[in-house]
């Protein structure tokens, strides 16, 4: 499912909202903030995606179930990177064959 997030559509949806579902049923806003430049190794590609959630409730490290209005339903893995005055971030790395 993860590779229904590719590094130009994520690109095209820069600073739009995905919804994540929590362990206790609700679902938590994320705006993707910064999508890095894709890197191409070979037949591989490399980018990652920063997200911002709210500051009042911490995801912690794992895979978690996004959903968005134009790009679908994803499993990705999120890492808990910072936190400032408007929210907590969380990064997730593809490292993936190229087509």
């Amino acid at each position: 499912m993860g590779n229904s997030l590719t590094h130009e559509g994520l690109v095209e949806n820069l600073n739009t909202k995905f919804q994540v579902s929590v362990e206790d049923a609700s679902i938590i806003d994320l705006d993707l903030t910064e999508v890095s430049e894709l890197n191409l190794a070979g037949n591989q590609e490399q980018f990652s995606i920063l997200f911002r959630g709210p500051g009042d409730r911490f995801l912690g490290q794992g895979i978690r179930s996004l959903a968005h209005e134009k790009l679908g339903q994803s499993e990705v893995f999120l890492v808990p990177i910072r936190q400032d005055a408007e929210g907590f971030y969380y990064e997730a790395v593809f490292n993936r064959f190229r087509k």
